[in-house]
């Protein structure tokens, strides 16, 4: 067996497979598992914090290093966090709106301000299936 063949097969055992279909300029809310020190009972108490923002990038989602770059405005300063997807770290990724973008990158949401980052939400129609 091939050294690439061996690595493939090993990372597909680690890769989500309930992921949702994320897009570029996507609103989503990342469910990311927080382990906190306790000072009382000498134990790490564990919780899941999350964090909701604009996808302004994706990298290689099928991949085991495949990322997310969510960019969210707290107190007027700009926050970007990057995640890994298939990070066990990871609990949960809800899709919250999906908009429209014409762009791959969003990184000019960066020298933006106020409701000039607003993205205009892509409607979705829903076709029903006649059998």
């Amino acid at each position: 067996m091939h050294t690439q063949q061996l690595i493939s097969q090993i990372e597909s055992q680690y890769l989500k497979d309930n992921l949702p279909e994320i897009c570029v300029g996507d609103t989503v809310k990342v469910g990311v598992l927080i382990q906190e020190e306790d000072n009382k009972n000498s134990g790490e108490k564990e919780r899941i914090q999350f964090y909701e923002g604009v996808v302004i990038s994706l990298s290689k989602l099928k991949n085991i290093n495949g990322t997310i770059r969510v960019r969210r405005i707290l107190q007027g300063i700009g926050i970007e966090r990057t995640f890994l997807v298939h990070s066990p770290l990871i609990k949960s990724i809800n899709i919250i709106r999906r908009s429209k973008v014409r762009r791959a990158k969003l990184y000019y949401l960066r020298t933006l301000t106020g409701k000039a980052t607003r993205l205009k939400q892509r409607l979705i129609k829903h076709y029903r299936l006649i059998y």
